[in-house]
């Protein structure tokens, strides 16, 4: 587990290890490593034994590693042998509800009017949260002031308390705070609408296409585990994910089993996802320090 306890990624995990157990018939463990942008946990899957015993959930964060880490222990794609994609979610756009900003549209008239003025918080460098406004501030012409936080708790605080003017949040952390009224969702960052926040727009629908980020979770096992056992373990996750009960317990947070599971469509998507990101890291100009 590239996240601490209590993270997002953290708890996809934890939600779906008690089912996976039951399709495996053998206990299935949550062993927290972060740090690096999650590189230092994935590299102990590249480093394990091939045998589909030790697996690592990842996400978009690590896909993005090789483009912003200067040294990485493994190679993402041929370290790792793909299993399945668990759940996507999205990126929420919030404010503080006592800010005078109702809209997108107020946000990136303010930050023109003060450049170099406004400040978002992010959950730290290289984290969704990160990619999702420094995606935004480029795309949307802006300038402004980057604090990363220790987790995006810490940096929905700091918007809540107007320390900071915006932050993008994983839906799972931000939902049950705009639904509180403790912040105001102005849009979300994916390629559509989350079902969660069906009234939020896009920020890709309110002009800014360039801004399109999906957040996704997987699970990958050490390059050169064996295929049988490969499309053994991406069955019994696949199959734990979309179970009644862990299905409703993912949607209370904002996460959704996805359409595509399984090797194939996951090694697709790293194919797509780390030219994409390198040359996004590249013109946005985003750094992990």
């Amino acid at each position: 587990m590239p996240q601490a306890p209590g993270s997002a990624t953290d708890n996809v995990a934890r939600v779906v290890a008690p089912e996976m157990a039951k399709q495996l018939g053998q206990p299935v463990v949550v062993d927290n490593r972060p740090g690096a942008v999650g590189t230092l946990a994935m590299g102990a899957v590249a480093k394990a034994a091939p045998d589909g015993h030790t697996l690592g959930v990842f996400g978009l964060p690590q896909v993005v590693a090789p483009s912003l880490v200067r040294e990485i222990s493994y190679d993402v794609e041929r370290a790792l042998a793909p299993v399945t994609l668990l759940v996507w979610t999205g990126n929420v756009l919030v404010v503080s509800p006592s800010a005078p900003l109702k809209s997108v549209a107020e946000l990136v008239a303010l930050a023109k009017a003060k450049p170099r003025e406004l400040t978002y918080a992010s959950g730290g460098c290289g984290t969704p949260s990160h990619l999702a406004s420094a995606l935004f501030v480029h795309h949307a012409g802006l300038e402004a002031e980057h604090l990363a936080y220790k987790g995006i708790p810490a940096a929905l605080v700091a918007v809540m308390g107007n320390l900071v003017e915006f932050a993008f949040a994983g839906v799972a952390t931000a939902l049950p705070l705009v639904k509180a009224g403790k912040l105001r969702a102005l849009a979300t960052a994916g390629a559509q609408r989350l079902p969660a926040l069906p009234d939020v727009p896009t920020v890709a629908e309110l002009g800014f296409a360039g801004v399109q980020l999906n957040e996704w979770y997987a699970v990958a096992a050490p390059a050169g585990t064996p295929a049988q056992v490969v499309t053994q373990l991406a069955g019994a996750l696949t199959r734990a994910v979309n179970s009644t009960e862990v299905a409703a317990r993912l949607a209370q947070v904002g996460l959704y089993p996805t359409a595509t599971p399984g090797q194939e469509a996951l090694a697709a998507l790293i194919r797509a996802e780390l030219p994409r990101w390198k040359q996004i890291v590249r013109e946005a100009r985003i750094r992990a320090d």
